[in-house]
């Protein structure tokens, strides 16, 4: 068989690690390896390897020589070959199966859809735990042969691969704790419990950026799909846009952890309404959108979402409301307090022996007030020294120095008093 044409895995990795252009380094994380040299292999003890490769957007198309990966990748754990141009599952095979203890795998972004993965190639990616399929487009029948041949695989990513359905797998897998498979065009629910069906063990689902419309499953039938869920991310999903669809994810036994950033449902509210309101509907969680809930911050929650619907037609007030109620009991409306600076204030104007009472405004500078007064105590600004007495000030009154300092800085209330004397020359 031909060898495949374009730069092989091979020549990427001794072009890379070479000790020009990766020179033996040490320190925590390095995980630096230089082997001994086996006959006919004469770069073998010129490369410095670390046990994390990262080979992206290299154009890499092959394998290359698979004695030398095994010699060069004994160590290796963590492998990104993203962004490159490999179509043929037998040639990542080749790669995979020369690195033994391989567990993290990246291949993103390569056209492997031009390829069938055989059972027999999927085998040699039975150690890997996390696998990146993000943007290959990556059918689901390549994904049910991966499935069935990765007995530890915890982690998938499956975004970015045009996806509007689910195909079921004939074979569950137990081992899946993380599923990332955000922007995509997953729509119906009903595809949605595929996902329940496949990963009974899942704890993390993200469906962030897909157009997910409203849950429609019973909470016996969200309880028994997702079991072990303990956080889901269903940011911006565009067809979300009834209280219910929220309510439904209390349903959840071990949900801890919900992001709901960006849904049409939510758009109306104002930052602080959406976060108390999710907060007071969602009981079990202990993180919302990436900030943990404190336990001072749920009960101001569920209090304020007391308030938000007391005025409500008892037939649009949720259950929850109620069960709040039980918890708190009724609450008292709160006080509505205008905590808007005074806009003028009545104060008694002294100069010699005149008291004339005038309403001044707060929002002036004392350089204005003194242009105001000009006409009244027949001074001009430049002649004119202005002091404030607080009705209840202990310590006398205060000179007002600064020309462009506003009045309502002085909390000058009614009833106060503004001494008016000229400046001595």
């Amino acid at each position: 068989m031909d060898q495949p044409s374009g730069r092989s895995f091979m020549q990427v990795l001794c072009e890379k690690y070479s000790p020009e252009n990766f020179p033996y380094r040490r320190g925590p994380g390095m995980g630096v390896h230089v082997p001994a040299t086996p006959q006919g292999s004469p770069m073998k003890d010129r490369l410095n390897l670390p046990s994390v490769l990262v080979l992206n957007s290299c154009g890499i198309t092959c394998a290359g020589d698979e004695n030398e990966i095994a010699a060069f990748c004994a160590h290796v754990f963590e492998l990104d070959l993203s962004d490159n141009k490999l179509e043929d599952w037998h040639e990542v095979s080749k790669i995979v199966s020369n690195v033994p203890h391989l567990e993290f795998l990246n291949l993103s972004s390569n056209p492997l859809s031009l390829s069938v993965l055989e059972r027999s190639c999927a085998g040699s990616f039975a150690g890997v735990r996390k696998l990146v399929l993000n943007n290959s487009k990556a059918s689901w029948e390549t994904v049910h042969t991966i499935l069935q041949e990765l007995p530890d695989l915890e982690e998938l990513f499956l975004c970015l691969n045009d996806y509007e359905t689910v195909s079921c797998s004939p074979v569950c897998c137990q081992s899946l704790k993380l599923l990332h498979i955000t922007d995509n065009n997953l729509q119906d629910w009903t595809e949605i419990r595929k996902l329940g069906i496949m990963f009974p063990s899942l704890d993390t689902l993200i469906l962030a950026n897909n157009n997910l419309t409203t849950i429609e499953e019973s909470e016996d039938s969200l309880a028994r799909l997702f079991p072990n869920l303990r956080s889901i991310n269903l940011h911006k999903s565009a067809g979300l846009h009834c209280w219910e669809d929220i309510d439904k994810l209390n349903s959840f036994p071990k949900l801890e952890e919900v992001k709901l950033l960006g849904i049409p449902l939510l758009q109306s509210y104002t930052t602080e309404e959406r976060r108390k309101l999710l907060i007071a509907r969602l009981p079990s969680i202990t993180k919302l959108n990436g900030s943990i809930v404190a336990d001072g911050e749920r009960e101001d929650s569920e209090r304020f979402f007391i308030r938000y619907y007391m005025e409500f037609p008892e037939e649009e007030v949720p259950c929850r409301y109620h069960e709040l109620v039980t918890k708190y009991g009724k609450l008292e409306p709160l006080a509505v307090v205008d905590l808007r600076p005074q806009s003028s204030a009545k104060v008694e104007v002294h100069f010699q022996d005149k008291v004339e009472e005038m309403s001044i405004r707060l929002d002036q500078t004392v350089a204005e007030l003194k242009k105001h007064l000009k006409t009244v105590v027949q001074l001009s600004t430049s002649n004119m020294l202005l002091f404030y007495l607080d009705q209840e000030a202990p310590f006398g009154p205060e000179e007002m120095k600064y020309s462009s300092r506003a009045l309502h800085s002085y909390g000058i209330r009614d009833g106060d008093k503004i001494y008016v004397e000229p400046r001595m020359k």
